[in-house]
């Protein structure tokens, strides 16, 4: 899984860097996680993770830990925009590299978003 978050200021880049860390602590100790890297570009308010977990399961339930909700709930409004790409990958092959994330990202903001339904 690869997340790229912008946010809305710099000045939010402090609070960023600290949910990050409690964040990635957490998800270290978290049942089903294989790994996590973070990319920062704090001076463009730009940050990326890549994460890899044995099953959606095992992410969906790190999503709801307690230093994970904080950071959603505090960090939520500083977001300026965010893009999460989910695929499967062979565990025992070599881990994905930022390249291969970073592609995927970039594939999946390139894609058409869909129409606003006027009905709705």
């Amino acid at each position: 899984m690869v997340s790229r978050f912008t946010i809305t200021s710099r000045r939010h880049t402090v609070s960023m860097l600290r949910h990050a860390l409690r964040v990635r602590r957490a998800l270290l100790a978290a049942p089903g996680a294989l790994g996590v890297s973070l990319v920062a570009h704090p001076m463009r308010g730009e940050y990326w993770t890549l994460s890899g977990w044995t099953d959606r399961r095992a992410l969906d339930g790190f999503v709801r830990t307690p230093e994970h909700r904080a950071a959603m709930r505090t960090l939520g409004p500083t977001m300026a925009d965010s893009t999460f790409v989910f695929w499967a990958h062979d565990a025992a092959a070599q881990p994905p590299t930022w390249a291969e994330a970073t592609a995927r990202v970039d594939a999946e903001r390139s894609r058409p978003k869909p129409a606003p339904d006027p009905t709705a």
